[in-house]
């Protein structure tokens, strides 16, 4: 699959970190928090699937982010112990989570994709169940302690 191809059947939720303050930032693109768009409106909260297909793999849609966007693959985690699915009405959607490892949060980058980086507690408006997917982040990075 081509990246474009495989962005269709997977969003991202971004992520960046700082251990220091203890900051945790999420970009917002207009009303979603989910990237390349928010999943459509009919989308259910689905179990994965036993057998996860090549183009729902983390890797594969890592590395269709970082050609997309033209991100330094080097300064981008993908946080394995995220595994969230939706079904769509054209079928299942994987979200994964992609974590900045850089110092500080790159914003100009994330701009340039008509994104803004927001804590959490400025994320409110947003739908709600992509505040649950959030929150589920906050809970991985900063109560677990997911590096």
């Amino acid at each position: 699959m081509t990246p474009p191809d495989i962005l269709t059947h997977n969003r991202v939720i971004f992520t960046h970190f700082d251990s220091y303050s203890a900051a945790l930032l999420f970009p917002r693109w207009g009303t979603t928090l989910l990237w390349p768009a928010a999943l459509p409106e009919q989308a259910e909260q689905m179990r994965s699937p036993a057998v996860v297909t090549p183009e729902f793999s983390g890797q594969a849609v890592k590395q269709a982010v970082i050609e997309h966007c033209g991100f330094n693959p080097d300064e981008l985690a993908r946080v394995n112990e995220f595994n969230h699915w939706a079904q769509t009405g054209s079928g299942p959607v994987r979200i994964h989570l992609l974590r900045f490892t850089t110092r500080d949060a790159p914003k100009a980058a994330m701009q340039a994709l008509g994104g803004d980086f927001k804590p959490i507690s400025l994320l409110r408006a947003s739908a709600m169940s992509e505040l649950l997917l959030l929150r589920e982040v906050f809970n991985l990075i900063v109560g677990a302690g997911v590096p």
